[in-house]
């Protein structure tokens, strides 16, 4: 039995050294006797790797206390590549006076077919874009500019759904605009209506189910929310003596202003006997009901904002909102201010920011953990570089008038590189405004397991910071 067993022993040991690198290519190892069983375990346990696969790396051998041989970690950041730190800014804009070419750096060649140059232009990092663009995005862009316009006595629309922005599942937006006193006709819609009054002062009335009316008058900057199946109005008022425009977001990317309840398109489609009765009057009252819907029409301006007398009162929680009264939180960058059910309680599935970044700034990275994000332009030049996972990046170039689109989860910024302040929208079809800073992040988490990942030395780690940032200044 002992010489078994010493036997066993002796062969497994020999097995143990013949899996060894060679003395050559490995560092020295403790000379400390190790016991038999130790090394037994080790070899049943733990596999041994080749150093020759990682050359650059040295891998350093410890005896614990147990007596085992381990290895210690590889630093993550030295098992790959590191980035490259060539710049990628945009290489022309809509001021610069060379031609577009579809080339950066060393990559690419010449255009030699017909181009549309303002096009080029407004987006450089669609015909030469970084290096770091790659894979797959579906396209996030879309200005009003090339939205079909329904032109109507008193006012037009154009509008923006998944029919022109694939990507823009969740919510579209309608751009409108009305003369003094025009009117967009009594509506209501399956889906939430949310505005933003760009210019001139809107009226707007309502009935909720319970019978309760409201009327108020609505400013630039301003807010309206009509919760699905509300009917409501819009008048432009004389305050303006253009009358007004608004932007209205919906949420359902697949609305369309097209397919609207309007009040005359109902009743011209109601059997004249039935509306007699259901009215309670004679049959000739409706022979000046029109045909065909109004939609938008021109009509005298709204001479009181006070609603009717109403027996049940008015709506508890207000169709309105005075946003532009709300004060920006002022950032090294820029501004911002958040709107959403807690201070504009009516206002369920929509939440919003609006945000101004100075230039040379940028709204720093973040994203957005469950909601997508439908941006609009009010002013000024940006750019949106958007991450996907996987690998999958693509950058986007925005002037005012243009739509944006982030989709839940993806990874993002927002920078400004025009010569003056940048400001826009920022909606989420949610009823509490949320974003998760990548600075914040990586500052609140343990420091070593940062430096693992990213290989950032102390001054690095202690400039990180614990709250969020937003918009931030130039470096």
């Amino acid at each position: 039995m002992i010489r078994l067993s010493s036997c066993l022993c002796a062969l497994l040991i020999a097995g143990f050294t013949s899996a060894a690198p060679a003395a050559s290519s490995a560092p020295a190892v403790s000379s400390a006797p190790v016991p038999a069983t130790s090394v037994v375990s080790a070899a049943s346990s733990t596999p041994v790797l080749s150093t020759s696969a990682i050359p650059s790396v040295p891998v350093t051998s410890t005896v614990k206390g147990t007596g085992t041989t381990v290895g210690s970690a590889i630093p993550a950041t030295q098992t790959v590549p590191g980035i490259s730190l060539d710049p990628n800014f945009p290489l022309w804009n809509e001021t610069t006076t060379e031609e577009p070419e579809a080339i950066r750096g060393s990559l690419g060649a010449t255009v030699l077919g017909p181009v549309n140059d303002p096009i080029d232009k407004q987006n450089p990092d669609f015909l030469a874009p970084p290096t770091t663009d790659h894979g797959s995005i579906s396209n996030a862009k879309w200005p009003f500019s090339l939205s079909h316009n329904r032109l109507q006595t008193g006012g037009w629309a154009r509008q923006e759904n998944i029919g022109v922005m694939p990507i823009a599942t969740e919510m579209a937006s309608v751009n409108m605009r009305l003369e003094a006193g025009a009117v967009r006709e009594m509506h209501w819609h399956k889906t939430a209506e949310w505005a933003y009054v760009l210019k001139g002062t809107t009226q707007v009335s309502s009935v909720d189910t319970d019978g309760k009316n409201y009327v108020a008058n609505v400013g630039p900057g301003d807010l309206w929310y009509f919760p699905p199946g509300i009917p409501h109005s819009l008048q432009a008022t004389t305050s303006d003596p253009d009358g007004t425009e608004f932007i209205l977001v919906f949420d359902n990317g697949a609305f369309s202003e097209d397919s609207t309840f309007l009040l005359t398109d109902w009743l011209a489609h109601v059997p004249v006997e039935v509306l007699a009765k259901n009215f309670q009057v004679d049959d000739s009252v409706f022979k000046t009901i029109p045909d065909e819907e109004l939609y938008i029409f021109p009509a005298n301006p709204p001479a009181t904002d006070k609603a009717p007398s109403d027996p049940q009162g008015t709506v508890s929680n207000p169709f309105s909102f005075s946003f532009s009264d709300v004060p920006a939180t002022k950032l090294s960058g820029g501004s911002v201010k958040v709107v959403d059910s807690t201070t504009f309680a009516i206002s369920k599935t929509i939440a919003a920011a609006e945000v101004t970044v100075e230039p040379g700034a940028m709204r720093e990275l973040h994203w957005h953990p469950t909601e997508d994000e439908w941006s609009f332009f009010l002013e000024g030049n940006a750019r949106v570089t958007i991450f996907a996972a996987q690998s999958n990046a693509r950058t986007f170039d925005y002037q005012q008038g243009d739509i944006g689109y982030v989709p839940a989860s993806m990874g993002h910024y927002v920078e400004n590189i025009g010569n003056t302040t940048l400001r826009f929208l920022e909606i989420f079809k949610t009823d509490k405004f949320e974003d998760v800073s990548l600075n914040q992040w990586l500052a609140l988490s343990p420091p070593a397991l940062v430096k693992a990942h990213l290989g950032f030395s102390d001054d690095i780690i202690a400039k990180l910071t614990k709250t969020k940032q937003t918009v931030i200044g130039p470096a």
